[in-house]
């Protein structure tokens, strides 16, 4: 295996599916393993599986359909813990460890991320594992989120006893 440093690899409008960052226990889950899949074009996997990277492929669900290849992105928060925003409106959040789990369930509009690659070695095997650098997440604004965005929340000032 080469050591040339492969860049980091940069997404716009990137499609995400498989959403785990919670890190949940599942079937195809380890507990505590936080990840998702990002779904390439024939292109980018093509290049990607040629520099190392462990490209795989989703079967289509309608014969007609081709099959859709993906790679699967590892989120850790230990040593470089990734820089992830949800933006909502006009308010960019910074989610943590604790919050970033929000995303499994959020209705997404838009992600862009970088993912940093990383080279691995075991048993004489190699490749390039995918891990979350950045990632910038617009959710959907519904109507009443729109008309209500600009108030304040203030929970001091509640006007009734709870």
């Amino acid at each position: 295996m080469s050591n040339e440093r492969i860049p980091n690899l940069s997404v716009e409008n990137a499609r995400i599916i498989f959403r785990n960052f919670a890190g949940k226990e599942s079937k195809f889950n380890p507990a505590g393993k936080r990840n998702f899949c990002l779904l390439l074009d024939e292109d980018t996997a093509e290049r990607l599986a040629d520099q190392g990277w462990n490209v795989k492929t989703l079967a289509p669900r309608d014969p007609d359909d081709d099959p859709q290849p993906y790679i699967q992105v590892d989120v850790r928060f230990s040593n470089y813990p990734p820089n992830i925003y949800l933006i909502s409106g006009k308010t960019k959040t910074k989610l943590d460890e604790d919050t970033v789990s929000i995303l499994d369930y959020a209705e997404i509009e838009n992600v862009d991320l970088i993912i940093n690659p990383s080279h691995w070695e075991v048993s004489g095997k190699s490749g390039i594992k995918a891990y979350l650098k950045t990632l910038y997440v617009t959710i959907v604004e519904n109507e009443f989120e729109k008309k209500y965005r600009d108030l304040d929340e203030d929970d001091d000032d509640i006007p009734f006893n709870v």
